[in-house]
């Protein structure tokens, strides 16, 4: 049985569903995949107004959606609202991609005799993989779950949709997806276009599953790796693109530690815990120079971190690995503990126990007299590891602890600094905080992270992720299986298309959009023999 607990009391408060079988799974994915003719009926105008629907749907259905989420997820009412707008207009920007068309690369090269001989006439462009599963992810219940960026893409793509509900946020992903079959009824497409299933057995089902054609997911290293490769272990392999997480990597120059010790303090201390440090963009990794600055920035971001408190976590599986994570870090050789939170924060009641007395220490939560789980709590760990102990091979230093917890090491100049950012994983950001005059330690750091990271950030910091149409989230493994596409913004749907070239194939046969003459509102940005046309206007 599939069960919706409150996150801030671990109580029991709903069973939502059944676990769906493997007999079920077949059925849905069946139904979902027979929809996607109807689907490609609709048109890009259509589509277009499907997401916009579904988004209507959500809005209308806010309070609902918002108040089971922040039950679920703890992640409170004003984070989750933002979620939900977040989500909304995610929907809606992806009707806006689908309508301007490029996404499709059409190409066309009419038929011509050239040097190496005649050459016949192609005309290219990418057309939707089919059925997709996706993952929802646990600490984004709603932007990275059943209406997330993964469906919105998908859909837009012309690719119906099956999710895998995550087990953290049951009742909200009901909700969701019961607000997007309406939105999708509405604007005149099947019920079976979006789809739900339970439980894991559902999800390995759904990767094995012949009439899905590719899987989104966001998740754990060891969750996304094993689904990863039963994807490539199917009698066809199909595309696997997961989000793994990522240790983020933070520099911080000798200028910037003499002239914004405080700001870029507070500012590590509030990215870091964003979200009880729940954010797959976390920096897990800051890298201070050696001196008097850098003592100074240290102090101030030791000083910020005293000063928050434990938050709750999203589940007891995940706030039970921050604990067992942080206390494997915390035995290292060469790490010490600088700062973390403590005293009395939270109070958690669990069947009319007062339990006042949790402290930061804690981590998973408190157990009351009679035995319940009261709630799961992260409390702000700063570390700090000599280099030597960071640049050991296999150091879990260089794996995410996912948590609100973060690592500071220091160096002493900018070849030790590049040695060690050498050594780290793929990861999806990388940040640098620098000087306007040391524009040679800049070049060399950014030099260092553009290979191994899918997004630069200057003077920033990395959580937060924008909805736009040159947003990339993604980066090297282990941040995600493929590295050449991104889960955020309007490239994200480049993950359920493949290209299909036709040749001498007469125009009445040819997609709209490729023909000499496309009807009114099929004229999308082309490339014809080579040269770039855009639509008038």
């Amino acid at each position: 049985m599939i069960r919706s607990l409150d996150a801030r009391s671990g109580k029991l408060v709903a069973e939502v569903a059944q676990e769906t079988t493997e007999a079920e799974v077949g059925a849905i994915c069946e139904r979902a995949a027979a929809t996607a003719g109807a689907l490609e009926d609709l048109g890009r105008s259509g589509r277009a107004r499907m997401l916009d629907e579904m988004a209507d749907a959500l809005e209308r259905r806010r309070a609902e959606v918002v108040a089971l989420a922040d039950r679920e997820s703890a992640l409170g009412e004003t984070r989750l609202n933002g979620e939900l707008t977040r989500t909304c207009t995610q929907l809606r920007f992806f009707g806006e991609v689908v309508n301007d068309g490029g996404y499709l690369e059409a190409i066309i090269d009419h038929a011509r005799t050239t040097p190496a001989g005649p050459q016949p006439d192609l005309r290219r462009m990418l057309r939707p993989l089919g059925l997709t599963g996706v993952f929802g992810a646990s600490n984004f219940p709603l932007a990275f779950s059943v209406p997330g960026g993964d469906t919105a893409s998908a859909l837009a793509a012309g690719c119906p949709v099956v999710v895998k509900a995550h087990d953290a946020h049951p009742a909200t992903s009901l909700a969701c997806a019961e607000a997007l079959v309406e939105g999708a009824g509405r604007a005149g497409a099947p019920a079976g276009v979006v789809s739900l299933v339970f439980g894991e057995p559902a999800g390995v089902a759904l990767v094995r599953h012949p009439a899905t054609k590719a899987v989104g997911f966001t998740g754990s290293l060891a969750g996304g790796r094993y689904l990863f490769d039963l994807a490539n272990g199917r009698p066809d392999p199909i595309p696997f693109y997961g989000e793994l997480g990522a240790l983020n990597s933070v520099v911080v120059s000798p200028g910037a530690a003499v002239g914004r010790s405080g700001e870029i303090a507070a500012g590590l201390a509030a990215s870091f815990t964003l979200g009880v440090g729940q954010f797959c963009t976390k920096p897990g990794l800051v890298f201070l120079p050696r001196g008097a600055a850098g003592d100074q920035l240290l102090a101030a971001l030791a000083d910020a971190v005293r000063a928050l408190r434990p938050g709750h976590m999203l589940t007891e599986r995940i706030a039970d690995g921050f604990a067992s994570g942080t206390a494997a870090l915390r035995r290292l050789p060469g790490v010490r503990v600088v700062a973390e939170t403590g005293g009395v924060q939270v109070v958690a009641e669990t069947g009319g126990v007062d339990l006042a007395g949790v402290t930061g220490q804690t981590n998973g939560g408190e157990r009351a007299a009679n035995g319940a789980r009261a709630g799961w709590l992260g409390a702000p760990v700063l570390l700090e590891a000599d280099a030597s102990a960071l640049t050991t091979p296999g150091s879990p230093l260089t794996d995410e602890c996912f948590g609100p917890v973060t690592v500071v090491t220091r160096y002493g100049g900018t070849e030790q600094l590049l040695t060690m950012l050498a050594d780290l994983p793929g990861a999806l950001t990388g940040t640098i905080h620098a000087g306007e005059d040391e524009e040679a330690f800049a070049r060399a750091v950014l030099g260092q992270f553009a290979d191994r990271t899918g997004r630069l950030v200057w003077d920033g910091y990395p959580t937060g992720v924008a909805v736009t149409w040159a947003m990339h989230h993604g980066g090297p493994y282990p941040a995600t299986t493929g590295p050449l596409h991104t889960s955020v913004g309007a490239t994200a749907i480049r993950r359920w298309l493949r290209p299909l070239t036709f040749q001498n194939v007469p125009q009445q046969f040819l997609p709209e959009e490729l023909r000499d003459e496309p009807a009114p509102g099929y004229l999308v940005p082309r490339r014809v023999d080579g040269r770039l046309e855009l639509p008038a206007g």
